[in-house]
């Protein structure tokens, strides 16, 4: 029997479809070893949203090729969004890779790894956009949480941004589809449901005409009795009031929201083609402070975007003092090939960018030691 060894990098939902092809390797017959010494196949699901994201993929490839020369390993399969964005390159580039296999191909998985047993190169790139969303998984999670993937691609189109091309554009999956899964998760055991897509906030306008994630939270909150569901992904400018409502009223929707604001100046949003200006971003922050009082926020902003003045840089980091996300990180701008802003002039100098993160985390770090020490005394419920 094939023992067949995983490596999933990225994000948590690139994570989902590792799961999708644990559970599909496994339904094959095949056995799964989490130790790599002992794999005859390795599969390593990729990133390739940044270019440090991108070098790490390239690393585990080429850490995993070692143990073709020295180990008893018989294949390599690379799948996810470096295998989307550079396709038969990777063949070229790195010749100990026998599998290639995009996004819209994860339901191919079994049919690479017997490929790749019988000594053949494989590839699979079907289109991202009609690919079925969803399917049975192996949780790698603890037991007592898991990611419920509700969409699939991105619309926003921002210039900075590769992962439209990659992942292709926004698609909802069924909320009948999304219940039923839910359920099927609260079976195993889940008491956390980390509700995700690239922009949560979209879900259902393409599939219904208009924003349904608070009709969607009702449904899995009538249909199961699992006591904490987080949102992840909420752009600004699709928090509408009914969701507002939804998370200030269900009992068991977490007070917590992940607003992926990337900056506060103008100036800087215009050119992100950010929807919303730093006047629509505060009120929206302010009104979920007022409507829902002990909400917890977190966010990212992007330093060194091309043509940061130092002006823009000081207006985000007196955001940071002035709004108080209880959770914010920081990412130096990422110069991606394909993408409007790779050709923009004015590009910052690595050393300036890495400068302002410093500096950004640094009034992050002042916030988080105000917000700690009002902790102290309070008894809270934790998982």
């Amino acid at each position: 029997m094939l023992k067949i060894g995983f490596v999933s990098l990225g994000c948590s939902k690139n994570q989902v479809d590792t799961e999708v092809m644990l559970h599909e390797v496994l339904t094959e017959g095949f056995e799964i070893t989490p130790v790599d010494v002992e794999a005859d196949i390795i599969i390593i699901n990729t990133c390739a949203f940044i270019e440090s994201a991108k070098q790490e993929s390239i690393d585990n490839i080429l850490d995993v090729a070692w143990l073709k020369k020295n180990h008893k390993l018989r294949g390599i399969v690379v799948t996810g969004c470096l295998a989307e964005r550079y396709r038969e390159k990777i063949f070229e580039e790195m010749p100990e890779v026998d599998a290639v296999l995009g996004v819209g191909s994860i339901h191919d998985i079994a049919l690479a790894v017997k490929s790749v047993a019988e000594g053949r190169k494989f590839s699979s790139f079907k289109d991202k956009e009609k690919h079925r969303l969803g399917g049975d998984r192996v949780l790698t999670t603890p037991d007592y949480i898991a990611y419920l993937k509700i969409a699939e691609g991105c619309d926003n189109r921002c210039t900075y941004c590769a992962i439209p091309l990659v992942r292709g554009k926004f698609r909802s999956r069924p909320m009948e589809d999304i219940v039923a899964e839910a359920k099927q998760l609260e079976s195993l055991g889940v008491k956390e449901l980390c509700v995700i897509a690239q922009d949560t906030t979209r879900y259902g306008l393409d599939l219904y005409g208009d924003y349904r994630l608070p009709e969607l939270l009702r449904a899995i909150t009538d249909a199961t009795a699992i006591p904490w569901i987080r949102i992840l992904y909420c752009y600004p400018d699709k928090i509408t009031d009914e969701l507002i409502a939804e998370i200030r009223d269900n009992d068991r929707i977490v007070k917590y929201m992940d607003i992926p604001v990337q900056h506060i100046s103008d100036n800087v949003l215009k050119r992100m083609n950010r929807r919303g200006d730093s006047t629509f971003i505060r009120s929206v922050i302010e009104k979920l402070r007022r409507e829902i009082p002990d909400i917890v926020l977190r966010t990212t902003a992007i330093v060194g975007f091309p043509g940061e003045s130092e002006e823009d840089f000081i207006s985000l980091c007196h955001f940071i003092r002035e709004v108080k996300f209880e959770r914010f990180g920081a990412f130096v701008y990422s110069r991606e090939e394909d993408t409007p802003a790779y050709d923009f002039e004015d590009q910052i100098d690595t050393q300036v960018m890495q400068k302002r993160h410093d500096i950004l985390m640094r009034e992050q770090m002042a916030v988080i030691d105000t917000i700690c020490q009002k902790m102290v005394g309070k008894k809270v419920t934790v998982l």
